[in-house]
């Protein structure tokens, strides 16, 4: 590996987890939401410091080309985050289903009460 590709992936890496923890700070971004962001930004540096690492961890799990492992590891942290998604796109559509419902029952029942009103007044003017 070159200097120059070596101090490129430090550096990205770095930039990515800079990014993930200043979208926390400015709360862009939930703590939830980006565990599984700073995990693999995590490990990315760590194989971007310690290139061996990714060789190392390649044989242990008998992938025989370490681009593979990446490649397989970012596959399952990005499904893993759209798992995360997908659970709670449904949870917010619960709520956004039971919170329409119970707006709509508020309604019918503010305009029962003001026919029931307007009904009571007329008959008191007459």
């Amino acid at each position: 590996m070159s200097t120059t590709s070596y101090i490129l992936g430090i550096a990205v890496t770095l930039l990515a987890l800079g990014v993930v923890i200043e979208m926390l700070r400015r709360r862009r971004l939930r703590e939830r939401h980006a565990l599984w962001w700073l995990v693999a930004g995590a490990m990315a540096l760590v194989i971007s410091v310690f290139p061996a690492t990714l060789d190392w961890a390649a044989d242990l799990v008998g992938v025989a080309i370490p681009t593979n492992l990446v490649f397989f590891v970012s596959i399952a942290i990005l499904f893993l985050v759209c798992l995360q998604n997908s659970s709670e796109v449904t949870v917010l559509e619960n709520k956004t289903r039971t919170l329409a419902e119970n707006s709509a029952l508020l309604e019918l029942r503010i305009r029962q009460l003001e026919e029931s009103r307007s009904a009571t007044n007329s008959d008191t003017e007459t």
